[in-house]
């Protein structure tokens, strides 16, 4: 649906020239370039709409109208903020309070919460809720059957809908049912997680939105989060025409005194010819007039009428790309393989095609990173939207290895239609080494019982390169042939300066160097061995001495004789008597 400000404005009571200029004054402050289509064959970039069947309410149709332009009022004047039920202004402001503690890098306003809250439901029908912050009535959207709306069959079985064919948007911030059940929260601590809860609601669209590490304080991701809610560009502005309206104040008023607004992006534009309708379909009823499933009434009913059915067109209807597509297959991707770190050399391609085998383009193909692995598509998203292009191929955009080594898949599936995925199965290999040196040809000697006095450095590289981020071991073994550690002779401290003859998890650096710690000798003396071993087979054993200091064999002379000796002797040499024997 093309964005038509005059449909939004015209309840407001503006001018068209107040409309316009309301207009101009988004796009000049906030309103972000979402009209643009991407490209066949490419992946959509952070402003750009995402596709059908990828929203939390199914694209489902939403209130329009816009903030009514006010007078200027008295600074103080509580009568110039907007007005929020008092409990939904409290599930809102407690919501972003538990997302600030749980995703501080998020910076999730409560004000997206209400502006979001405001299209999507007028605030719980002007909050309508109980003490507990149920709606008293449920609010149910249009059955998403394919017609004027995504194409959604019953994944709940109605259990929160009450609808077995098809889904319906649920509660004050429009759910679907397959969304809530894996993004529900239970935001009152009833010990439920019920879509028709404006806390449990409030809550879970703050995690909806704060999805893939987005930081909402950056404009991309703010976009990109509120089009996650709802495809429609249309929808975009005019959420982000409330956060602004919301973000100028706001004061609490009442549960259940709050104006529903009138206007719907599903109503027909004045001007224009209506939908074609006969005269046996029932009108669409608004999703504030349903009852809570098993209340009695059918969801979406009103007075007991039939199921209610959106305005349509009738006659012919060209299918969609994704009607088309039957089949989605692997387009020739190659061995996905890179050592961590490093960008995959192959990148994945699909393609779409239909029951006779011929190629569909405009398809919409999700690429998701499936696994226990930190790699993640260029950018930094685990997954992507792509459309394919001619040849009904779409090609994911480069993979990026991270530093866990492992295996994982890449699948592509058909986004708004079930069919089988298609599974490419990827690895990371470690980062590895080829070639180990020391850098140092200095013989490392050292005395028993004291330390060496140089460290062991070793350079690592990979073909000819430096390979860093190697992890390696250092072990002081016990013998060329015996590779376990030995139980005497050098050793390293660990952190309680115990000795220790191993290590683990070590790394190169930036340059492939490692250098081990400072070494120690006990009193054992003799010749030990060092072998450090890299991821990749790199191996490089190093020979420590243990050795006792040596005597000194410096050969000694004779003193020169003392001038008081008169027989040449050294003074104090014993003399002889005559006779020859020595004197006493």
């Amino acid at each position: 649906m093309a964005p038509v400000f005059g449909r939004r404005l015209r309840r407001g009571t503006m001018s068209a020239a107040v409309a316009a200029a309301a207009v101009a004054a988004l796009a000049a402050s906030q309103a972000p370039g979402v009209t643009d289509v991407p490209r066949e064959g490419t992946a959509a970039g952070a402003a750009d709409t995402p596709p059908p069947g990828e929203s939390a309410t199914g694209d489902s149709p939403y209130y329009t109208e816009l903030p009514r332009l006010k007078s200027p009022v008295p600074s103080g004047d509580k009568k110039g903020d907007a007005e929020l039920p008092a409990t939904v202004l409290d599930a809102y402001k407690k919501a972003e309070a538990a997302l600030n503690a749980d995703k501080p890098g998020c910076n999730l306003p409560w004000q997206l919460l209400a502006a979001i809250g405001q299209v999507e439901s007028g605030q719980a029908r002007g909050g309508r809720v109980d003490a507990d912050g149920t709606t008293l009535k449920a609010i149910l959207g249009p059955p998403l059957n394919g017609i004027g709306f995504a194409k959604i069959t019953d994944t709940d079985r109605g259990v929160y809908d009450g609808d077995t064919t098809h889904d319906r948007a649920v509660g004050p911030m429009q759910f679907i049912p397959s969304t809530w059940e894996t993004s529900g929260r239970d935001g009152n601590n009833d010990g439920k997680k019920d879509p028709n809860n404006i806390y449990d609601a409030a809550l879970a669209a703050g995690y909806y939105l704060c999805a893939n590490d987005r930081d909402l304080a950056v404009e991309d991701d703010l976009h990109q989060a509120i089009l996650s809610y709802n495809r429609s560009s249309d929808y975009l502005n005019t959420v982000l025409t409330w956060l602004e309206h919301y973000r100028k104040g706001t004061h609490e008023i009442p549960d259940g005194t709050g104006d529903l607004p009138g206007d719907r992006s599903d109503a027909p534009i004045p001007g224009l010819l209506p939908h074609p309708r006969t005269p046996s379909t029932p009108t669409y009823t608004p999703p504030e007039q349903g009852t809570k499933p098993g209340s009695g009434d059918k969801p979406g009913h009103h007075g007991g009428s039939s199921d209610p059915e959106p305005p349509h067109g009738g006659g012919h209807q060209t299918p969609t790309p994704t009607e088309r597509v039957a089949r989605l297959a692997n387009a020739g991707t190659g061995t996905l393989t890179a050592t961590a770190g490093d960008t995959f050399a192959e990148r994945v391609q699909v393609r779409a095609t239909d029951k006779s085998a011929a190629s569909v383009s405009g398809v919409k193909v999700k690429f998701r990173v499936v696994g226990d692995t930190d790699t993640r598509f260029a950018g930094g998203a685990r997954s992507v939207m792509v459309t394919t292009g001619t040849g009904g191929k779409a090609t994911a955009p480069e993979l990026e290895a991270g530093e866990k080594a492992g295996e994982f898949t890449v699948r592509a599936t058909v986004v708004g239609r079930k069919l089988p995925a298609v599974d490419l199965a990827a690895e990371v290999t470690a980062r590895r080494a080829d070639v180990l040196a020391r850098t140092s040809d200095k013989p490392l000697v050292c005395e028993p019982g004291k330390e060496f006095a140089d460290q062991v450095e070793v350079k690592a590289t990979y073909r000819g390169q430096a390979a860093d981020g190697v992890a390696a071991t250092a072990t002081m073994i016990k013998s060329a042939a015996d590779a376990t550690a030995n139980d005497k002779g050098p050793y390293f401290k660990d952190a309680a300066g115990k000795p220790v003859r191993s290590l683990q998890g070590l790394k190169t650096d930036a340059n492939g160097v490692l250098k081990l710690p400072k070494m120690y000798a006990d009193d054992a003396a003799g010749t030990y061995l060092l072998r450090v071993v890299t991821e990749g087979g790199a191996t490089l054993t190093v020979e420590l001495k243990v050795t006792a200091p040596q005597p000194d064999t410096t050969p000694t002379t004779n003193p020169t004789p003392s001038s008081g000796s008169p027989s040449g002797k050294p003074s104090g040499s014993p003399s002889t008597s005559p006779s020859g024997t020595p004197s006493a």
